[in-house]
């Protein structure tokens, strides 16, 4: 049938080829919903292409309950070249396949049209394949097509965060396949019994269903497509119709072969097959022209069919010595459906590990899950390992309670078996997972519990594992004692054993401690991340420098967090670590708004809070992000994430929930509820002798002072300033001092403003007044309100105030920031470098340029120079 309406979108892909032929690649989503006609589009830009000399590949994503890893580039693998293809058949994991087909594509010698079909069905793996050669593609000749059904990627789908991470891709274009237009279904309903009008009315001008409706073998319009495909299988005879339905079990395409060895004598069928469209040859195989085809046939087979169809085929496939045989997750896929649980347990966890291998985590998980359906009457011994491999693939995939449930599972059956190694790591386990939701008692029990049962043995790489767990936790409660001790015995066994990974991680996770406390062990956090990279121990470095870099931020160490940001940034990326990425994300969008640049942090939170499979730990931080930034800003939608956020850690984990506190009293406190924000912050503070984060502890006092109240008696933040380690820190010390100048200026010197306006609440008028233009500058709508409360208390009209004495003194009326931009201008900083060199917005900086030019007269910072540079130096 004449492919309408397509030109434009045709002509723009072809448009991308001949880039890609030019040396610069591009990737293309093709998106709509199902039957708009994507693989039409495929298959006419697959002529172009070929036209251009270029070489067309077609791999496809399949609708399997469990999809193939990698399935598209299995599809082409032989066609791309001997590298890619042993490089698959190795089992080598996903970062080694990636780059091979990356050199593969920057070597040939034709350009090349890479074409990844429907991968809403595609597996994680492929997903990581997509985000690889899309920040990579520009180097080579090649375009890589994907299509995709929009109206069936819904928020939570993993396809949709792909899409979030490849926004802003400069190599990446899209495309939208809109339905047909009324005149359009007209010229396809020409000349036969259909309504044009009501047609389109009914099909909502979707090309598939128009087409289905077309060829009905009745008059009218069918209610539903599945009745047009039922009504095309009623026309075959019953040998033919039993090849359709075999070819619906087999998959979206079927060999004529295999289906030769299901339907005795398939090949005579195959003219028939063809004649009605219900299939279509595709060299030597049969395949469905739509997925809502094979759909309809399948549910149209009766189940004890169905059920017989399956154990045929993976009959079939297990005697084939070539083709989809060797594919592990095709055969658990029949086995599970023919009911055979021997053949379920003798695949599914081969098709797992083989998954796993690719970091196709989320399908491991799946085919664990298929093997456990069927593993009732298996050995103890086996369920337990397919327990656990479903709870390491589940924590991969983040998926936490799914993983506890089955750790649990696998360590009551450890326990029956009397198996003190396998039970005590299960509990290890249980402990870290128990801790990533928050469930921080609980996570210190388990974790006490595995190490009382894995102390009955020698040491083990497991015993290092549980004194590890413990002083990681330990170390994220600042308990210095606890951490240390278990650090010690984790660093005594590990070298015993000669496993470096846990020596080192030990030794990070004690100097996180005394960080958090005391400020100091920096340079130990630098060795031991700097050692972990240089030994390529991944999953440790890829974690070391997102925890430094948000420590840093917390502490308001924002070069430090800067400059751990970028090399982890750089690290993760390298190694495609996508999970330390998205805390990181997070931890930078609260540097951001320490910082004032409060766009780009909502901007940055938003981002990743629809991860919805992170942990509870790496969701804090863009929560706290996004509310402070509507808080600050006057904007709605505040106490919902707030909210949520006091739900992702248990009250007494001052150290994870302490900024929770801090921002929920900081929320009441720009509503006005000064009472809630004295009790918000109180809950953030620590008893008197436990040991806590200064940081985080002085943050909370803070707004208890803000608001009107006392820290009580003996908590470490109301130490006064000076005192030893344990009391509150930085800034927050000197406000807490009763020094509102001196922790203004070192607030300023922190590049924090917001900070900086806040501590001068608590001084004279002339420094109130400042703060609230400091508000008003960062757009801190509902901070200024209180800013002009407070100059009320101070008996000041507003009004009627006229400059401040040294603006008054600089014969421009030039304030002290606008004095400090000039200078900064006198060394040739552009507006983006002054924000970065005053910690300020670009936005902020423009408007104190604008104002200074107004203020001079002039109409350019040269002639504002020329101006200022012509005149005598001001009186000081």
């Amino acid at each position: 049938m004449e492919l309408l309406e397509r030109a434009g979108v045709l002509e723009a892909l072809e448009e991308h080829i001949g880039e890609a032929v030019r040396g610069r690649g591009r990737v293309v989503l093709l998106r709509g919903e199902a039957g708009i006609g994507k693989t039409a589009v495929v298959r006419a830009l697959a002529e172009r292409a070929r036209g251009r000399d270029a070489r067309v590949l077609v791999g496809h994503c399949d609708p399997l309950s469990t999809p193939r890893p990698l399935g598209p580039l299995v599809d082409v693998a032989a066609d791309l070249g001997p590298e890619v293809e042993e490089t698959l058949a190795a089992g080598a994991g996903s970062p080694a396949v990636f780059r091979s087909l990356l050199h593969t594509l920057r070597q040939g010698p034709d350009a090349t049209l890479l074409v990844c079909e429907d991968v809403h069905w595609a597996d994680g793996a492929t997903f990581d394949l997509l985000r690889f050669v899309s920040r990579r593609i520009e180097t080579t000749r090649a375009m890589l097509l994907v299509t995709y059904r929009d109206d069936e990627v819904g928020p939570l789908h993993p396809l949709a965060v792909v899409l979030g991470d490849l926004t802003g891709c400069p190599a990446l274009a899209r495309y939208d396949l809109e339905p047909l237009s009324r005149s359009a279904v007209a010229r396809m309903a020409a000349g036969g019994p259909h309504d044009p009008a009501a047609l389109h009315a009914i099909t909502g001008g979707n090309p598939f269903f128009v087409t289905e409706v077309l060829a009905a073998p009745e008059p009218g319009i069918p209610a539903t497509v599945r009745e047009a495909v039922i009504g095309r299988l009623g026309r075959l005879r019953t040998h033919a119709r039993e090849v359709v339905e075999a070819a619906a079990v087999v998959g979206p395409s079927a060999p004529i072969d295999l289906l030769g060895d299901i339907v005795a004598d398939a090949e005579t069928a195959v003219d028939e097959v063809l004649a009605v469209g219900v299939l279509e040859a595709a060299g030597t195989q049969l395949a469905f022209r739509h997925e809502l085809v094979r759909g309809a046939v399948l549910d149209s087979i009766p189940g004890i069919r169905r059920r017989r169809l399956h154990a045929l085929v993976l009959d079939a496939l297990r005697s084939s010595t070539t083709g989809p045989a060797a594919n592990p997750s095709r055969l658990a896929y029949h086995a599970d459906e023919a009911g055979d649980a021997e053949a379920v347990l003798a695949y599914a966890p081969a098709a797992a590990a083989h998954a796993s291998g690719l970091a196709a985590h989320r399908e491991a998980a799946a085919q664990f899950a298929r093997a456990l359906r069927h593993a009732g009457a298996a050995p103890e011994a086996r369920r337990a390992t397919l327990l656990e491999g479903h709870a390491f693939a589940s924590y991969m995939t983040g998926l936490v309670p799914d993983a506890i449930e089955s750790w649990e599972a696998a360590g009551r059956l450890r326990h029956a078996m009397n198996d003190v190694l396998h039970e005590g790591d299960d509990q290890r386990w249980c402990s870290y997972m128990l801790w990533l939701l928050g469930r921080n008692r609980e996570a210190r029990e388990r974790g006490i519990e595995a190490v009382r049962l894995l102390e009955r043995g020698g040491p083990t790489l497991e015993l290092g594992r549980a004194y590890l767990n413990v002083a990681e936790q330990a170390g994220f409660d600042c308990d210095v004692v606890t951490t240390a001790a278990h650090a010690d015995r984790a660093i005594e066994v590990g070298r015993h054993i000669g496993d470096a990974g846990l020596v080192l991680r030990a030794r990070f996770h004690a100097a996180i401690a005394t960080v958090l406390r005391e400020d100091r062990g920096w340079e130990e956090l630098e060795d031991a991340w700097r050692q972990a990279a240089a030994q390529r121990l991944v999953e440790h470095a890829g974690m070391f420098g997102p925890v430094i870099s948000a420590v840093a931020m917390v502490h308001r160490d924002f070069g430090r967090a800067r400059e751990y940001d970028e090399r982890a940034v750089a690290f993760c990326r390298h190694y495609d670590l996508d999970m330390f990425l998205d805390y990181l994300r997070g931890a930078r969008a609260m540097g951001l708004v320490h910082q004032g640049a409060w766009d780009e942090a909502a901007e940055e939170a938003a981002a990743v809070l629809p991860l919805r499979s992170l942990p509870p730990v790496s969701r804090i931080f863009p929560l706290l992000a996004l509310a402070l930034v509507r808080a600050r800003r006057g904007d709605p939608e505040v106490r919902p994430l707030l909210d949520e956020a006091a739900t992702l850690g248990e009250p007494s984990d001052l150290v994870r929930m302490g900024p929770v506190w801090e921002a929920r009293a900081e929320a009441a406190w720009l509503a006005g509820d000064d009472a809630a924000a004295i009790a918000e912050a109180t809950r953030g503070l620590p008893p008197a002798g436990q040991d806590h984060d200064p940081w985080a502890a002085g943050a909370c006092a803070r707004w208890i002072r803000l608001a009107g109240g006392r820290p009580p008696a003996g908590s470490p933040a109301g130490s006064p300033a000076g005192s030893p380690a344990g009391s509150a820190a930085g800034p927050f010390a000197l406000e807490l001092a009763g020094d509102w100048a001196a922790a203004a200026t070192a607030w300023q010197r922190l590049g924090c403003p917001y900070d900086a306006a806040l501590a001068r609440l608590a001084g004279d008028p002339e420094a109130v007044a400042e703060a609230v233009a400091g508000f008003d500058a960062l757009g801190a709508r509902a901070a200024a309100v209180r800013g002009r409360t407070r100059l009320r208390e101070l008996g000041v009209r507003l009004g009627t105030r006229g400059p401040r004495a040294a603006t008054r003194a600089h014969q421009y009326g030039l304030t002290a920031r606008e004095q400090e931009i000039v200078d900064l201008l006198r060394e040739g900083l552009s507006g983006p470098d002054i924000a970065a060199r005053l910690f300020i917005t670009p936005k902020t900086a423009g408007h104190h340029v604008t104002a200074i030019l107004r203020k001079l007269g002039v109409h350019s910072r040269a002639e504002a120079l020329r101006k200022l540079d012509s005149q005598p130096a001001p009186d000081e």
